[in-house]
Order: C-alpha cells, then sequence, then structure tokens
C-alpha cells in the first residue's frame, strides 16, 4: 500500500511542476512572438499544432493503460512495457508517414513542411517520454518527472532566447524544442532505469496487446477529441479565410498568442482539480452528502478564481497585448476578448469532469467532449471565413459553453447539487467581476496595466466580500473538504509542452 505522504509529495510535485512550467512557457512565448514576426510565428504554431493531432494516434491511450497495470500489478511491469513499446514503435512509424503524407497533399509552403517533419520528430521523442515517465508513475513516482520537465523547459528557454539573440531563422527556434525534447526521452529513460532497475525491450504478445488496446479505447477516444478540439481552429486558419499563404500564416501568428494566454491560465483549474480528484472518488465511495458539498464548493471556487482574470483580460488585452508582443500583434486582442470571456465556463467544467471520472463515467465524459468537438469544427468552418481568427475564438467559446451545459445536465444525475446555490454565486461573482472590469476600463491608458493588475485583484476581493460571494468560513471549509486520509496519483504526464 502507497503511504500518504509519498502521494501527498507526488501532488505537490505535479503542482509546482506545472505551474513553473506554464510561466517559463508563456514567459519564453512572449520573447518569440516578438522575434519572430506573426508570419513566423504563425508557422511555427501551425506545425506544432499540426503534428499535436497526430500524438493521439502514436499513444493510443497505452500511457495511462501502461500506470494502471503497473500499479496493479508491479511484477508485470517489463513485459507489460516491452508490449507497449513494440506497438508504438510501429504506430510512431505510421504517424510520421501520415503527417507528411498529408502535409504535402494539402500544398502547405516548403518551410512549413520542413517545420512540420521537425515537429513531427519532437511529437515521438514526447510520446516515448511520457511511456517511460508512465513506468514510474505506475510506481507512485513523480519526483523526477517533474525534475526533468522543469529543466526541459529551462533547456528550451536558454536555447531559444540565445537563438533569438543572434536573429536565426524559425527552423533553429524549433530545433531548440527538439534538442530539449531529446535531452527528456534520455533523462526519462536513464530515470527508469535507475529508480526500478529495469532494462526495456521490444515485445509483440498478441493477446496482451489486445487487452491492453481494449482497455486503452476510451483514453484513446477522449484524447483525440480533445486535441481536435483545441487544435482544429488552427488548422482551419491556416488554410481558409484568407486569400494567399502569407496571409493565413499571420492570421494563425495573431491566434496563436490569444490562444497561448488562455492556455497559460489553463494551470489554476487542472492543479485544483489535481487536489480535487481524489478527493471526490474518496466520497463517492463513503460519503454522498459530501461529494455533493465538495463538488458545489469546487465550482463556487473556480468561479471565484475564473471571473476576475476574464474580466482582467477583456479590459486590460488593449494595453498589455501591444505592449508585451508588439505592435503587429494589436488584432490578437479582439480574439484574445472573445476567449477569455470563455474562462469562467471553461474553468467549470474541470470539476464537471473531475466529478464524472471520479464517479466511473468516463463514458459520458468522452460523450461530452465529442459533441463540444462537433460543434467547434462546424462553426469554425461557418466562421472563419467570414470571421477569420475572431472566428475561432467565437467556435471555441460556443463549444465551451456546449460542454458546459451537457455537464452540468449529467452531474446532476450523479449528485443533487444545490442549483440555488450555484446561480447565487456566479451571480455574485459576475457583478463583481463586471464592476471591477468597468473601473479597470475607465483608468486603462491613464494608469499602467502593470499597477491596474494588482488593483483589480483588491477592488474584486472587497467586491466579493461585500456582496457575500466569499466568506471567510467558506475559504477554511473548502481547505478542509480537500483533505484526504489517503491522496492518489494524478493521472497522466506533467505537460512538458512549450507550443
Amino acid at each position: 500500500m502507497v503511504k500518504p505522504k509519498t502521494l501527498t509529495q507526488n501532488t505537490a510535485y505535479y503542482t509546482l511542476a506545472l505551474v513553473v512550467q506554464k510561466v517559463l512557457a508563456f514567459v519564453y512565448f512572449t520573447f518569440l512572438a516578438r522575434g519572430l514576426g506573426v508570419e513566423d510565428q504563425g508557422k511555427y504554431s501551425f506545425a506544432f499544432s499540426f503534428t499535436t493531432i497526430f500524438s493521439v494516434f502514436v499513444d493510443v491511450g497505452l500511457s495511462s493503460v501502461l500506470t494502471r497495470e503497473i500499479a496493479k500489478d508491479k511484477e508485470q511491469t517489463k513485459k507489460i512495457l516491452a508490449n507497449v513499446l513494440g506497438v508504438k514503435l510501429i504506430l510512431s512509424v505510421f504517424a510520421y508517414l501520415l503527417i507528411v503524407a498529408l502535409i504535402n497533399l494539402m500544398n502547405y509552403p516548403p518551410l512549413t513542411k520542413q517545420l512540420v517533419y521537425l515537429t513531427g520528430f519532437i511529437m515521438l521523442l514526447d510520446n516515448f517520454s511520457g511511456t517511460f515517465w508512465g513506468v514510474l508513475r505506475g510506481n507512485q513516482n513523480l519526483k523526477y518527472e517533474s525534475i526533468g520537465g522543469i529543466i526541459f523547459q529551462f533547456l528550451v528557454v536558454g536555447l531559444g532566447l540565445t537563438l533569438l539573440a543572434f536573429n536565426v531563422s524559425v527552423t533553429l527556434q524549433v530545433l531548440a524544442v527538439m534538442a530539449g525534447s531529446a535531452f527528456l526521452c534520455i533523462f526519462s529513460y536513464a530515470e527508469m532505469r535507475r529508480r526500478l532497475r529495469l532494462k526495456p525491450h521490444l515485445e509483440l504478445d498478441k493477446p496482451l496487446i489486445k487487452k491492453l488496446i481494449i482497455i486503452s479505447i476510451p483514453f484513446a477516444l477522449t484524447g483525440i477529441l480533445a486535441r481536435l478540439n483545441t487544435q482544429v481552429d488552427t488548422i482551419f486558419l491556416s488554410k481558409i479565410g484568407c486569400a494567399a499563404p502569407s496571409i493565413c500564416e499571420a492570421n494563425v501568428g495573431i491566434y496563436s498568442v490569444a490562444t497561448k494566454i488562455i492556455l497559460a491560465i489553463h494551470f489554476i483549474p487542472l492543479a485544483f482539480v489535481a487536489a480535487l480528484f481524489p478527493a471526490l472518488s474518496e466520497y463517492f465511495a463513503t460519503d454522498k452528502k459530501r461529494l455533493t458539498d465538495t463538488f458545489e464548493k469546487a465550482m463556487k471556487y473556480l468561479m471565484i478564481m475564473g471571473m476576475p482574470i476574464a474580466f482582467g483580460i477583456l479590459s486590460l488585452a488593449p494595453a498589455f497585448v501591444p505592449k508585451l508582443f508588439g505592435l503587429e500583434y494589436k488584432n490578437s486582442v479582439l480574439p484574445l476578448q472573445v476567449l477569455a470571456a470563455s474562462l469562467p465556463f471553461l474553468f467549470l467544467t474541470f470539476p464537471i469532469g473531475s466529478l464524472l471520472n471520479a464517479c466511473s463515467k468516463q463514458i459520458q465524459n468522452t460523450r461530452q467532449v465529442a459533441v463540444a468537438a462537433a460543434v467547434n469544427a462546424l462553426l469554425n468552418i461557418y466562421l472563419i471565413p467570414k470571421l477569420t481568427y475572431t472566428g475561432g475564438a467565437i467556435s471555441s467559446l460556443v463549444s465551451t459553453l456546449v460542454m458546459l451545459a451537457l455537464g452540468i445536465f449529467a452531474a446532476r444525475k450523479i449528485t443533487d447539487y444545490n442549483k440555488k446555490y450555484l446561480w447565487l454565486s456566479f451571480g455574485q461573482c459576475l457583478v463583481s467581476g463586471a464592476v471591477m472590469g468597468g473601473i479597470l476600463w475607465f483608468l486603462l491608458f491613464k494608469v499602467s496595466f502593470l499597477i491596474l493588475i494588482p488593483l483589480g485583484v483588491i477592488i474584486y476581493i472587497f467586491l466579493l466580500f461585500l456582496t457575500g460571494g466569499i466568506k471567510k468560513r467558506e475559504i477554511e471549509e473548502m481547505m478542509m473538504s480537500l483533505k484526504l486520509r489517503r491522496r492518489a496519483v494524478p493521472e497522466g504526464p506533467v505537460d512538458g509542452g512549450l507550443t
């Protein structure tokens, strides 16, 4: 049995590494966007978005299955790993050839194709890193994965900024990421061998592979749909809604700034759900009332977090986007504001998804992701030719609302949460956020946005207490509800990508 101390440390390592990596990635992206310019940034972002979609076809959910099966029976570690590596090696060849074929059939410019070839190789390296880390996760060890992820970010940022100083081509900037991914792959392999004294080999045991694939299907489907939902807008922008390839590349570059800012904020609900999931799992089995109370408080907590960020971006984007990224990215403001409007709703999808997974409703979660992905794709096809990057942002907003609506309905079947309490909380957060946003908008360009950010936090907290949206007792109860006698290791790799 795993010691509580070990599991608590794993959660702490995971959360700390996630925060550090997101901050480093965002800072680096800011310099990269300014250094490359809109068109090259568009090529860079497209190449990573395109190949990221195919990472699911290499992994097909096997990394999650690897971790779970090893956790159940550590004696089978060597055999399971050997077969997962064998399958992934075959799928890697297939996926890379598919990437090369598709990018040529779609008639992209030579430089874009070259970048895709490189990012495809990076995607494969990251997949094998995830496999090696999956073995350590199955043995309840996230410490070295967290360390490796942070070193990876520092390595890429250091190499990337050095190359930017010499004004090198976008191809060399991609090679900086490749160097980091190569290091991470070697490091993960070395740590797996060192910590577990395990020398992996390749094997293709058909009965075992069939069993693993059957188990991995739900994970694979969810992964594919999630990738499509987050990357499809970039793919469409690179091909439709523009008169020339250079315009498409500029559109992708402008949109990438908006999406990167929003993705950088994702660490807040991700870190929160890492602690929430084991609580919901335990309460579902032992105490349905505490399950309901914890879910309600989690929803309210993320409303409190998401609302000021959304209104802060809506108000301050016209000032900080040109300042941080340069005047050539001023058109990123509108799509960023549209995406920011989705943040409070996006935050709420995290505890709902956590509730569904904790209560063995993974298939329902997959259906919801599928519907949201379909809505997003259809809206992109319709709106991008008319509104370009703003159309992509609107599509993302609507698909988020669809996913939240479906999730709320599904959650109602699991737990009888207090709808009145949540609607009241949402209204209190909305009013507090809107008033804060109005004040910041009034002061915009009169006061530096660096001063307005902490000022906005103070105003929002004051208004939230004034409206009764938050009380000291509720904060204490929320922290207590997440304390467990036993804690579970978060599934999945630490997000090591800079893209």
